[in-house]
């Protein structure tokens, strides 16, 4: 399965659509583009052992070129927008790219890199001489297509960014069968027929929207893109364009949610047939109101970039087991102790995953060695225990873990209870220095209105969470922003926040 199949058979059918414009690409226009863009690329000396960089807010040439690199055996690096100048020279660095595509909505930050990057090769894609070069090559396949590979960078919540290099790939055939067609089809039950029509809310640039989309292609079904999410515009996505399979994370839930009722209701989504979202383990009132609301339709898989393993979870075995990311349809999951002992079924333990063949780290074998255990398997760093069942629970990443006065707090616990809340659309939950108890637990709230932000609200919050919290676990400090510094993908970066708050504590230390 593969979009040059779909191209053959129905040239017309949409392959891209453009949600806030309505503008789309067929398979027929996909696969010549994409043919054109590969003959452009190895005529500027992109061979299978290059690197191609990709810095693009989310538009129809995002998958258009995905798809160009799939065919020429390169590298193709996506590169998340919300990052700096020097951040970007990192990971151009790090992965020897010698090419940069990008967008005039980039100019700035492509100038610095042109001074901070000797030798980078940068190409507008809005340019006339990048167009008129395009037109110019001719629209037929290349004689010798190999598969193309993404590394994809983690988003350096602790730390710097990480390549994660990905295994050759099983075929040189383009067209041999992707593990994800499998789950989509198998596990998810979507459609193969060509008649999916799939919602993509969220930055092409990460793993499960660049994952999932491609797939579609795959099954030659129609991918709707989201310029920039938002709640009221995804649901009349959904109605306008038929949807009938999405993908989202947590915080997409929380703010439709959040939307008044009668905005909410006024969109018609009897179209859609599966929700899947992952990301980041959803709060358990939140993800029952969506079940509530659009039905026992929502999905949840539990993985990581790196693609070490993989749980999924239907909506009927959820509410059975509130809070679960399911059971392991990729990989093997272990529980392991600190002294790297398996656990049993129930014990709260640091996650393993077992598999043949595992990833690593691009140029850094310490990374790789620290994420690795004497047996062999690799953790993405989060805790969490397996039931009697084989149904996992996540509690916490290891690198959250707030230690107050000795005791072990792991903040997802109280993040879940705050955004539940009717008056709070986000939260996060760190520990900031405190000389006598190590760390104090610090609550920062992004209100549904911001006017709320107060003494006041936060005794209200403190009386909604003290029936719920034990002592310990209670807050000390909450403190009230309009904006919290989370990745559109969901994932909170609590680095930086951390780092604030510790050189408030300590100034010197800036």
């Amino acid at each position: 399965m593969h979009p040059i199949t779909h191209a053959a058979s129905r040239p017309d059918h949409p392959a891209i659509i453009n949600a806030s414009t309505g503008d789309r690409v067929s398979y027929g226009e996909l696969d010549a583009f994409a043919n054109r863009l590969a003959r452009w690329l190895r005529a500027r000396g992109i061979a299978a052992d290059s690197s191609v960089a990709l810095l693009l807010e989310n538009r129809l040439e995002y998958l258009q070129i995905v798809w160009a690199n799939q065919r020429i055996g390169s590298m193709l690096v996506p590169v998340s927008t919300r990052l700096t100048a020097p951040e970007i020279a990192y990971i151009l660095d790090d992965a020897d790219c010698s090419l940069l595509l990008t967008s005039g909505a980039f100019a700035g930050v492509a100038g610095q890199l042109a001074q901070d990057v000797p030798g980078l090769d940068i190409v507008d894609i809005d340019s006339s001489e990048f167009s008129g070069a395009l037109a110019e090559q001719p629209s037929a396949m290349i004689d010798d297509p190999s598969p193309g590979r993404h590394m994809l960078y983690s988003s350096g919540t602790t730390g710097r960014p990480k390549g994660i290099m990905p295994p050759p790939p099983p075929s040189e055939d383009i067209t041999a069968p992707n593990p994800l067609v499998g789950l989509a089809t198998m596990g998810v039950g979507m459609p193969s027929d060509g008649s999916m029509v799939y919602l993509s809310p969220a930055p092409l640039y990460h793993a499960a929207p660049l994952g999932w989309c491609t797939t579609v292609h795959r099954l030659g079904g129609t991918v709707v893109i989201m310029d920039k999410f938002t709640p009221d515009g995804a649901l009349a996505a959904i109605e306008k364009y038929g949807v009938t399979d999405s993908q989202w994370v947590p915080t997409h839930f929380v703010r439709m949610l959040k939307l008044p009722e009668e905005e909410r209701t006024r969109y018609d989504l009897s179209s859609h047939r599966r929700a899947i979202h992952a990301a980041a383990p959803c709060p358990v009132p939140i993800k029952a109101a969506m079940i509530d609301w659009w039905g026992p339709i929502i999905q949840e898989y539990y993985a990581g970039s790196e693609g070490i393993g993989m749980s999924l979870v239907k909506s009927e075995d959820w509410l059975a087991k509130p809070g679960t990311v399911g059971r392991m349809i990729y990989g093997k999951a272990h529980v392991c102790g600190p002294e790297g002992e398996e656990l049993p079924p129930g014990e709260t333990g640091l996650l393993f995953f077992e598999l043949e063949t595992l990833p690593t780290y691009h140029k850094d074998a310490d990374k790789t060695a620290e994420a690795m255990n004497d047996r062999g398997w690799m953790t993405l760093g989060d805790i969490g225990h397996i039931d009697q069942d084989g149904f996992l629970f996540l509690t916490d990443r290891k690198s959250h873990m707030i230690i107050s006065g000795g005791v072990n707090i792991y903040p997802q616990e109280i993040e879940n209870l705050l955004v539940a809340h009717p008056q709070v659309l986000d939260a996060a939950v760190i520990g900031a220095p405190d000389p006598d108890l190590g760390e104090r637990v610090v609550a920062v709230i992004q209100p549904v209105e911001m006017e709320q932000a107060g003494e006041a609200f936060e005794q209200v919050l403190r009386d909604y969470l003290e029936p719920q919290l034990s002592r310990v676990k209670m807050p000390r400090q909450f403190d009230f922003r309009p904006e919290l510094p989370r990745e559109a993908n969901g994932k909170l970066y609590k680095r930086e926040l951390r780092e604030e708050y510790a050189r408030m504590a300590d100034p010197q230390s800036a």
